[in-house]
């Protein structure tokens, strides 16, 4: 956890706008939408499609007095992981067009900088403040411990970029930006994404956001940094929550849960965590400072060797969804699943007595297992594994029912709980239509909200319940657990919702024929 910070910063707005786009129009139609957001923009000029369109900008510039905005030119070769053609000549010719149209900085990397005579950049005409970069797109390499300016091309500020394989690797790169002065510290890829959102807190001189074409895996758009998750103002007082999983990518627990924080006016964040390790992110929970952690496929039933403390009911149903962290550093875990199960289910079908067909035996499974059975059902469990689904069975009292005679029997419910049909694999089916003898289908995945499964239901008449209602209730329950409040549900719901609802838009205009 990161205990202070040490000097100055050099950038008065640390949140920077990465303007990368194809002609110099474009580009212009950006800085001016942007500076609502920060007044620390990057212009990659190696992204501008010609020569042409790099000296169009660099005019258009000329022309325009942006007041109070600091501008960080970058023209990154193609040795460094850029788009300009050619060599370090070429790119110093872009930085000194640069510093004529106003740009108080350039983003020079290494690679560049050991060409050059006496691997000084100083005697070039570049802008006068200069930022020395290096860039690792496979790896995180070994890191010194802090940087020198005098060993550096007498570099203002210093930046880190690379890929970080594990949570240990983001982990060092932080360690960086806390210990140092003056250093950029970008974890780059899936798994380096929460700290790259936590960069600023732990004291990193800038954090880079996109406006729109991203220029580094593991980026976040300007809107969302600044927006859903506020990672510019988050402090050392911040609450910082997240979910772990894996895949995570599709996850909308941190839309749902930032959403929550904004409209009960909290200081908190909800940041996604790809865990493939789920030893070596337990020993890294104090490092992140966080307080509460959500958790779905495939680490609810191990997270629990994990745990201090357990709730009864979550201990019974032998997986958990929920982890709050004590002050002290204890783990608590509890099962919030159960009670989505049971409140989607509300009003739409009787339990006691019904008989439910639960299709899969993970940790979702057992949650609905668990939740029907309390419930007064008659449960019957279907799984690729039989020992998983007759130990599940034997657990919560429900009976066992091979796949080979779902066909034949008749169910109240059948409830989904395999990933099969999730995004970005949609257009499968787990079960068969012939299988579908049921009044009710539901199905805990919720994205997409209509699965190929419920699709195939509702074609066939049959009431149809997306796993989005199952989503938010247990949603709810979570955000409680680690607010210590009532959650502000209509909020959180109105934005999933819109989210669904646009993402579905927008796959279904992509299978229009053009």
């Amino acid at each position: 956890m990161p205990t202070g910070r040490k000097s100055p910063q050099p950038f008065a707005d640390r949140l920077c706008a990465v303007i990368a786009t194809p002609s110099a129009a474009e580009a212009l139609v950006q800085i001016k939408q942007v500076l609502k957001y920060t007044k620390t923009l990057e212009l990659r000029l190696d992204w501008l499609k010609s020569d042409r369109e790099r000296s169009r900008l660099i005019g258009l510039l000329k022309r325009r007095n942006f007041r109070g905005v600091t501008l960080l030119a970058t023209c990154r070769r193609i040795l460094g992981g850029g788009k300009l053609e050619g060599g370090a000549e070429a790119e110093l010719y872009w930085l000194t067009q640069a510093r004529e149209a106003g740009c108080q900085w350039c983003d020079l990397e290494i690679e560049t900088l050991r060409e050059l005579p006496g691997e000084c950049a100083r005697a070039y005409p570049i802008p006068e403040k200069l930022l020395l970069s290096v860039h690792d797109f496979e790896r995180t390499p070994e890191l010194p411990k802090r940087f020198a300016h005098a060993k550096c091309g007498q570099a203002d500020a210093f930046k880190i970029a690379v890929k970080a394989r594990t949570i240990g690797d983001s982990l060092r790169v932080l360690k960086l930006a806390r210990e140092s002065r003056d250093v950029v510290a970008v974890p780059m890829g899936e798994v380096g994404l929460p700290a790259r959102l936590l960069a600023l807190r732990d004291g990193s001189a800038l954090a880079y956001a996109p406006v729109q074409a991203a220029t580094a895996p593991g980026q976040v758009s300007l809107q969302d940094f600044k927006r859903l998750y506020r990672a510019d103002a988050a402090t050392l007082q911040t609450v910082i929550c997240g979910v772990i999983g894996n895949p995570i990518a599709h996850s909308l627990s941190p839309l749902l849960h930032n959403t929550g924080y904004i409209a009960a006016k909290r200081d908190a964040m909800f940041l996604p965590f790809l865990v493939e390790n789920l030893g070596e992110f337990v020993k890294a929970i104090p490092e992140f400072g966080l307080r509460g952690i959500s958790v779905t496929i495939p680490h609810k039933q191990t997270m629990m060797k994990y745990l201090d403390d357990c709730e009864p009911m979550a201990d019974k149903i032998g997986a958990i969804n929920t982890v709050v962290v004590a002050k002290n550093g204890k783990l608590r875990g509890s099962n919030t699943d159960y009670i989505g199960v049971a409140r989607s289910l509300e009003g739409k079908l009787h339990l006691r007595g019904a008989r439910v067909l639960i299709f899969g035996a993970g940790g979702s499974a057992r949650a609905a297992a668990f939740a029907l059975a309390n419930a007064g059902s008659e449960v019957l469990i279907c799984a690729r594994r039989e020992s998983a689904a007759r130990e599940l069975a034997r657990a919560c009292g429900a009976q066992v029912i091979k796949r080979r005679h779902i066909a034949s029997a008749s169910f109240e419910l059948i409830v989904n709980a395999t990933p099969v049909g999730m995004h970005p694999n949609e257009g499968v089916s787990p079960i068969y239509p012939k299988e579908l003898n049921a009044q009710v289908v539901m199905d805990l995945i919720y994205r997409p909200m209509q699965t190929e499964l419920l699709r195939i239901a509702t074609h066939r008449r049959i009431r149809a319940i997306s796993g989005v209602e199952m989503f938010l209730a247990q949603g709810f329950a979570q955000w409680e657990l680690f607010m210590g409040r009532q959650a502000p549900e209509a909020a959180m719901r109105r934005a999933v919702l819109q989210k669904l609802h646009a993402d579905e838009s927008q796959a279904n205009r992509a299978k229009r024929p053009s």
